[in-house]
């Protein structure tokens, strides 16, 4: 028997016996590692632990501490999961269950139209926990199509996958558009063969894999909540139920998990909005259109002023754009093409209106779109005229409403919204100036947004989507090397994202971390060199002759919707002073103190603030802790001293959890320079 010899991640070789496995490398390098050890990366492709390895191949042993591990965990225990299921509900069948963004998922249908309870789910836990402490091995083994699917006989939606693998194996395109699908198109070999793993004789799944050598690697799980979910996300299709739950490497990184659940829980701006009177959802106005009440107008319009002030002062032009537009648009600049989806339906109008442009001829109508988008509409205004090279960069800035019609299943509040307005702006500059615009927009948003009091950042780079774009190669290229080279000076984290830009063009985002460690998409900058040219759009060069300008799109909250909220989660609705729709109440203590709460009222307010005064009509515990449940910045209370030496008793909201410090006797002058500072500082 000859001798292999394995790469390790640090240069160095190890020789094997021909035939050793994953495992048998990480037991000839220590104990420790083949206790820990999980999967093998071989050549940058993640397998299972018990592959065989061959001469020249390149390992790395990915263990519980390493991060590309929670993946793999997470897909066994989904695994795991509907192992318990099909144990506890004899005749249930399963669909998809991928690991996601912190845990995983599994769709069931269960027989008889049953469905699952709050209770349902600790007895799933504790099945599962049953078969991780069997420590069953995950075993896999393959299977031509036809055994396959006689293997998979009683479980239409696995038969579907199979079809689907097998169609875009062979080249169809049948999976294109569904992650589960195509995920599963992988497992066919060749066109030939489905990879399956199983745990026990009665246990089954068709998967890719690899997982974890066996079930008692795993443990730290929880099962969180059951949804509703369309086959293939189609409303065509069945729906079943959706198990989703949450796995770790640790049990201390799942009760840090939890925790983080348990904080996001308390600031879920959908909570807040209505606790804080900031906004709704009216049922008779629609599912995804909020309506911002009097205090929630007032956070807005400070947010959107101080932003105009900025665009203002950074030579942004401000223009205006109607609601809706004629079909033609939207189908010259390819939205109808790649976005229609995703815009509300026409709205047949004119049919008896004969304009200046003979709409409506013919008795056909004129077909209108609520629109999805503004940027064509700023192309139309940038077409308006002639343009030279000295008006560029051309800086064109909007609060646009656009309207996309989101599907019910994915509205969340204020986060995805069907109505909303966009702080759009679009930038029409030459190709010479388009790296300096680039890295000056981008230092423009980070500092803003550091002005509304995020301030930790990473930027991702999506790139040409395979499926669906315009323009060709050469072109997404140069654009997207001018995202990267801007977005690399910036001594900030740079992700790639393959195939995530739009339609159009490619885009840095700002992904921004709130307060309890989340990331939200913030800004987005995207570069654009084909809607210049479907509208033919130019401007007179120095040369005298026509060149081609290049279009910058930029949205710095994304949306003002969303970048409420996302604020609102941020501060967990305890606002800076400078947003606070209400930064100080004035609390007299008693009514003998009414007329002189009154007066300190009108003297802030007069210094700019906004102020209110509620009376004594109940005790002053229950006022003062009432404005701390609206989170005011500042409570000021009243009494015979101050009334006296025009003094006010400081009370401030507490700061990070720790309680503000009650001041006595503070002059009513020193509070208003405070207050001041607050504001100017933007705390």
């Amino acid at each position: 028997m000859s001798d292999i010899a394995i790469k390790l991640p640090d240069g160095s070789e190890r020789v094997l016996d021909e035939g050793a496995t994953g495992t048998d490398l990480a037991a000839s390098i220590g104990k420790r590692l083949a206790k820990d050890a999980l999967i093998v990366e071989v050549n940058g492709q993640p397998v299972d632990l018990n592959t065989r390895l061959h001469d020249g191949d390149a390992v790395r042993i990915v263990t519980v501490k390493d991060a590309a591990a929670l993946e793999h965990l997470r897909h066994s225990t989904a695994h795991v999961l509907a192992q318990a299921v099909l144990e506890l509900w004899p005749g249930a069948t399963f669909a998809g269950g991928p690991a996601i963004e912190d845990g995983f998922y599994y769709d069931f249908d269960l027989p008889g139209g049953q469905t699952f309870s709050d209770e349902d789910l600790e007895r799933i836990e504790a099945k599962m926990r049953s078969i991780i402490a069997a420590n069953q091995p995950f075993e896999r083994f393959e299977l031509p199509v036809d055994e396959a699917r006689e293997l998979m006989a009683e479980h239409p939606y696995k038969r579907t996958f199979m079809d689907l693998a097998a169609e875009a194996s062979a080249g169809g395109g049948g999976a294109a558009g569904d992650a589960v699908a195509d995920e599963l198109a992988a497992d066919v070999v060749a066109g030939a063969d489905i990879s399956f793993y199983r745990n026990t004789p009665a246990f089954v799944d068709m998967c890719r894999g690899p997982h974890v050598p066996s079930t008692g690697k795993l443990g730290h799980f929880k099962l969180m909540r059951v949804a509703g979910a369309y086959f293939r996300g189609s409303e065509k299709n069945p729906m079943l139920q959706r198990i989703y739950g949450t796995a770790w490497a640790t049990d201390a990184q799942l009760k840090e998990h939890l925790h983080r659940l348990e904080e996001a829980q308390k600031r879920d701006h959908r909570r807040l909005g209505v606790e804080l009177d900031l906004f709704s959802f009216p049922d008779e106005v629609g599912s995804g259109l909020a309506v911002f009440h009097p205090k929630g107008g007032i956070i807005r319009r400070l947010m959107e002023d101080y932003s105009r002030q900025r665009h203002e002062d950074a030579g942004y032009e401000f223009v205006y754009s109607p609601h809706i537009t004629k079909a033609e648009l939207f189908e010259k600049s390819g939205h109808l093409q790649w976005y229609a989806d995703g815009m509300y339906p026409p709205m047949e109008l004119d049919h008896h209106d004969h304009g200046e442009d003979g709409a409506g001829a013919g008795g056909t109508g004129t077909q209108y779109y609520l629109k999805p988008m503004n940027c064509p509409f700023h192309i139309l205004i940038y077409k308006s005229r002639t343009r030279s090279y000295r008006d560029l960069p051309l800086r064109m800035f909007e609060f646009g409403t656009v309207y996309r019609y989101e599907k019910s299943g994915v509205v969340h509040g204020l986060t995805r919204a069907r109505g909303f307005a966009q702080d759009d702006a679009h930038i029409f500059t030459t190709k010479e100036q388009m790296a300096d615009e680039i890295s000056s927009l981008l230092d423009f948003v980070l500092d803003l947004l550091r002005d509304y009091g995020l301030d930790d950042f990473y930027l991702e780079l999506s790139t040409k989507p395979e499926q669906k774009s315009i323009g060709t190669d050469e072109e997404w290229d140069e654009a997207t090397e001018a995202l990267r080279i801007a977005a690399s000076g910036k001594d900030l984290d740079l992700v790639m994202d393959p195939g995530g830009g739009a339609f159009y063009a490619p885009k840095i985002s700002v992904q921004a971390r709130d307060a309890i460690g989340r990331s939200w998409q913030m800004s987005t900058i995207q570069v654009d060199l084909m809607l210049p040219q479907r509208f033919d759009l130019s401007y007179i060069g120095a040369d005298g002759d026509k060149h081609r300008p290049v279009m910058i799109h930029r949205a710095l909250f994304g949306s003002v919707e969303r970048f409420f909220a996302v604020l609102l989660e941020h501060y967990a609705g305890a606002f800076p002073a400078w947003l606070a729709p209400v930064q100080a109440r004035v609390l007299p203590v008693a009514d003998a103190h009414a007329g002189y709460a009154a007066d300190v009222g009108s003297e802030l307010r007069r210094a700019g603030f906004r102020v209110d005064v509620v009376g004594a009509d109940e005790t002053l515990g229950n006022r003062i802790r009432r404005a701390k449940g609206e989170k005011l910045p500042y409570v000021l209370v009243v009494g015979d001293d101050d009334v006296a030496n025009h003094t006010v008793g400081l009370n401030p909201r507490a700061v990070d959890g720790q309680k503000g410090e009650v001041e006595r006797d503070v002059a009513l002058d020193e509070f208003v320079a405070r207050l001041a500072d607050d504001v100017a500082a933007k705390r």
